[in-house]
């Protein structure tokens, strides 16, 4: 059985700069198999294999314009064709009814909200005695741990969510019977407005009201960054210098970093609750329907 633990991380400047690196190179090896497969398909040519495309992979790594790809592990690159094949896998296995239907697989950017890259053994990672994670070519990233980890982990992924934060996610194999252990006791649940739940042994679990203060803030960043909208097509003075461009793009795009902040914080706190209501709840089904008939989780649309 495979779990997968996630920590957050806090990389210096050198490091996020590596990090960056990383991430372009992940996306490039990405893009340009996909070119390469879609160019096939529009040339009527079969279907570029996962061999053909590493060995290309290798020869462009060996020319002038993408000689910067050997500046980051190998591992990274090659997982970016896995996921690939995994993309290309999901969206045949929905047009032929083993799944629900998927998109064909899309070119990634730089602006997309979530960028990530995985490391597997082979890649040489580990954690160090001081409790640093050691990746190839970037370094010893600081870990805040939350919990141990059962075993050895297989691979580790590092994102970067959409508010700047990092997280590096562990895949770990581990026995069912470790994780949830046997237990014959039957328990009641009762939800109410008071208390989110109240079990028949007495144990009670608190409603989460820390989220209204979390939605404040969401509200606040929403209304800060609409006001940037609104004034985003204004006429500019007629004695407006290069200055005053640069304040405004920067005003607008410091509104939009802090309600996506805003909105990773509030997912933050909605994924810790029910962490939290599980290891008292043992029926997650029941607690996420819950929160969603009470409205609890609603957010807003964002705005085009």
């Amino acid at each position: 059985m495979q779990l997968r633990y996630s920590f957050r991380v806090y990389p210096s400047a050198g490091q996020r700069t590596a990090l960056a690196r990383a991430f372009g190179c992940a996306r490039v090896v990405f893009n340009d198999a996909l070119r390469v497969r879609e160019e096939a398909r529009r040339s009527g040519l079969p279907f570029v294999t996962s061999a053909e495309l590493s060995t290309h992979l290798m020869a462009v790594k060996k020319t002038p314009e993408r000689a910067w790809l050997g500046e980051v592990s190998a591992v990274i690159l090659q997982q970016s064709l896995r996921d690939l094949d995994t993309a290309y896998r999901n969206f045949f296995d929905g047009l032929k009814g083993k799944r629900p239907r998927m998109g064909a697989p899309r070119f990634t950017s730089k602006r997309d909200n979530r960028q990530s890259i995985r490391f597997t053994a082979n890649a040489a990672w580990r954690i160090t005695p001081g409790g640093k994670l050691r990746l190839p070519k970037i370094g010893d990233l600081k870990v805040k741990w939350s919990r141990t980890l059962p075993s050895a982990p297989s691979t580790v992924t590092v994102v970067k969510g959409s508010a700047g934060r990092y997280v590096a996610s562990f895949v770990v194999e581990t026995d069912a019977s470790e994780v949830l252990p046997q237990t014959t006791p039957e328990v009641g649940i009762d939800l109410g407005l008071g208390h989110f739940a109240v079990l028949s042994d007495g144990t009670k679990v608190d409603s989460p009201r820390f989220l209204r203060r979390a939605e404040k803030r969401l509200k606040k960043a929403q209304r800060a960054l609409s006001r940037r909208i609104a004034h985003k097509g204004e006429k500019a003075p007629i004695q407006a210098s290069e200055r005053w461009h640069v304040e405004r793009t920067h005003a607008w795009q410091n509104a939009f970093h802090r309600l996506a902040r805003c909105y990773e914080r509030r997912a933050t706190v909605a994924n810790a609750f029910f962490d939290l209501a599980d290891t008292i709840i043992t029926v997650r089904s029941l607690i996420r329907q819950a929160w969603t008939t009470h409205r609890w989780d609603h957010r807003p649309k964002r705005r085009p």
